[in-house]
């Protein structure tokens, strides 16, 4: 089963998502509802909703970027390392995902921005769970990834 903390202290995301923490717990209750790979499992992670200015502090702290991002995944484990602890471990904490309000651009019509947001924080959900875009191979393992969950919180 899947948890998510959600972090949010930038009010300008209730314009959006009236309450973000409920928004989130009803997709991951669809996705463990779902996705029975990780049923006897309990697998945390934290969402921090963001801001511009957030997220670029992080992206240059940590990533050594000194610009905003849409979103930012700090994995806690790579893939291989994922993969042992989730064979050893009934718990494990992943890792923390930020997702930046201000590059969500479908701000006007709330279905689209809803789609964006859940494209966002699923990537960085997958990036927690070991996967990576830096090979062609890896892009498209983690793609069907993505689109697997997509398809499974509609």
């Amino acid at each position: 089963m899947i948890k998510i903390n959600v972090i949010s202290n930038n009010n300008k995301w209730k314009k959006y998502l009236k309450d973000p923490i409920n928004y989130i717990e009803k997709k991951i209750e669809k996705l463990n509802k779902k996705n029975i790979q990780y049923q006897k499992k309990v697998i945390f992670c934290t969402l921090l909703l963001s801001s511009n200015n957030e997220i670029k502090k992080l992206n240059k702290r940590f990533r050594n970027k000194n610009e905003s991002t849409d979103v930012l995944s700090f994995p806690f484990y790579n893939k291989k390392e994922f993969v042992n602890k989730i064979k050893k471990n009934k718990e494990i904490y992943l890792g923390d995902i930020i997702v930046n309000l201000n590059k969500i651009k479908s701000k006007k019509n709330l279905i689209r921005f809803k789609l964006e947001f859940d494209k966002l924080w699923i990537h960085g959900l997958v990036h927690l769970l070991g996967y990576d875009h830096k090979k062609n191979k890896d892009y498209v393992s983690m793609n069907n990834v993505e689109k697997k969950f997509l398809f499974l919180i509609k």
